[in-house]
Formats: structure tokens, C-alpha cells, sequence
């Protein structure tokens, strides 16, 4: 009986032990690390949790720089690709048609009929054609001068009519032209491509303001012409009016024989 009543004793005292152990082993009164031993006494799981939190926060921390150098380098491989596009040179060149219009308009002023546009032959056809009239010049000489100056005149006109006929025809290129270099410096991939279109364009819009000065010169060479007959058929036609009011010698008498 009384063996009995120890057993129970023992049983409560087992009870109350395991009932105050969740209490004693809290967060609140447990060491930083724990230990459990497995049978024979031996370590079986070693944890401390603020080391395993400082942990998980220097690998998150290492995580983040590697992630951080990722994309440095991916910024800096894509600001390479952008510097070779800048520096990518423009796959189109319009300065062989651009050159060749500027030549054919050269050749038409080139050929400019009797008066050229040179400053000295344009001095000494004056002088010859236009400022030396002679009074004692026979009619024929006047009417060979004056031909020699309408000569003058209407090849002016058909000078001025061609070199504005080879700057028409320039313009249907220079349309071309343009389109193409548009087109290029839309679809440009960098700054270089983009420049090397524009300048290209200033080229073409230079090559059209030297046709448009090429027709302003014909035009005026064609006018001056035309003006510098006018002038001097005035200058002939009052040599010739003075001539002809001029008094001659008038009548001498002399002999005759009519019949031997």
C-alpha cells in the first residue's frame, strides 16, 4: 500500500516536471543557442538564431552588390554599343550626283557663245564691239559691227535659256536626292549617321543656290548684252544722222564730151 501511494507521489512530482519544462525552456529565459542531445549524450542540433539572421542578411546583402554589378555592367556594355553607333559613318554618300550637277551647270557657262564669262574677254569684246565707234567708218563696216553685236545679244538669250533648262533638269536628281538623305538621317543609329546626313543635305541645298546663281548670271549677262546693243545702236544711229546732215562738198562743174 504504501509502495503504491510513493508511485503515485512520483508520478506527479514526473507530471509537474514535464508541465514546467515549455516554461523554462521560452524564448524569454532561453540562452542565445540551444543544444539538444540525442541518446549516449551525443550533440545533435546545434541553432542560434541571430547568427542564422545575420546570415540570411550578409547573403542578402552580397546578393543585392552582385545584382548591383549585373547591371553596372550591363550599363556599361550598352553605353559601348550606343558610342560605336555614334561613331557608325552614314552608309550613303550623295556627293558624286551632287558633284556632277555642279559640273554639267559649269558646262553650259562655259560654253556661253562670243562673250564669255571671263573678266578680261568680256573688257576686250566691249572695247572692240561696243565702245570704239569710228566716224569714219564705211556703211559697211557699221552694219557688220551692228550684226556682230545682235550676234552678241541673242547668243546671250539662248546662253541664259539652256543653263536655265540643265538647272531644270537638275531638279528631279536633286528630289531623289533629298529623299534618300531624309530617309538616312531618319533611320540614322547614332549621332555620327545623323550629322554626316545633315551635312550632306547642306551640300545639296549648296549645289541648288549655285544653279540658282548660275540662271540670276546668265539672265544678267543675256540683259546686259541686250542693253549694250541698245545703247550703242543709239551711239551708231547719231554718227549716221550727223553723218547725213553733215554738208558735203557739193556740185563742181566740169567738162563733158559727147561726141568725138
Amino acid at each position: 500500500m504504501t509502495r503504491k501511494i510513493t508511485f503515485r507521489s512520483a508520478g506527479t512530482s514526473l507530471l509537474a516536471l514535464a508541465l514546467a519544462m515549455p516554461i523554462a525552456m521560452s524564448p524569454l529565459a532561453a540562452p542565445p543557442a540551444h543544444a539538444l542531445f540525442g541518446i549516449g549524450g551525443g550533440p545533435f542540433i546545434v541553432y542560434d538564431p541571430t547568427n542564422h539572421a545575420e546570415n540570411l542578411l550578409t547573403a542578402a546583402r552580397a546578393l543585392e552588390q552582385i545584382n548591383n554589378q549585373i547591371a553596372q555592367l550591363q550599363n556599361e556594355a550598352q553605353m559601348l554599343i550606343n558610342q560605336a553607333r555614334n561613331l557608325a559613318n552614314l552608309p550613303y554618300s550623295a556627293l558624286q550626283q551632287i558633284q556632277q550637277n555642279v559640273s554639267r551647270t559649269q558646262q553650259l557657262l562655259a560654253q556661253a557663245q562670243n562673250i564669255a564669262f571671263d573678266v578680261q574677254s568680256i573688257d576686250q569684246m566691249f572695247q572692240q564691239d561696243y565702245g570704239n565707234l569710228s566716224l569714219t567708218a564705211t556703211d559697211q563696216q557699221l552694219i557688220a559691227e551692228a550684226r556682230s553685236r545682235w550676234e552678241n545679244t541673242v547668243g546671250g538669250l539662248q546662253d541664259a535659256m539652256r543653263v536655265q533648262a540643265g538647272v531644270v533638269g537638275n531638279i528631279d536628281a536633286n528630289r531623289a536626292e533629298m529623299s534618300a538623305l531624309v530617309g538616312q538621317s531618319q533611320n540614322a543609329v547614332g549621332a555620327l549617321q545623323a550629322t554626316q546626313a545633315g551635312n550632306q543635305l547642306l551640300a545639296l541645298q549648296s549645289q541648288q543656290l549655285s544653279d540658282l546663281i548660275a540662271v540670276i548670271s546668265a539672265n544678267g549677262r543675256a540683259n546686259a548684252l541686250t542693253e549694250a546693243e541698245r545703247a550703242t545702236a543709239a551711239e551708231q544711229g547719231r554718227i549716221q544722222r550727223e553723218r547725213f546732215l553733215t554738208p558735203g562738198a557739193g556740185y563742181q562743174p566740169g567738162n563733158a564730151q559727147m561726141f568725138n
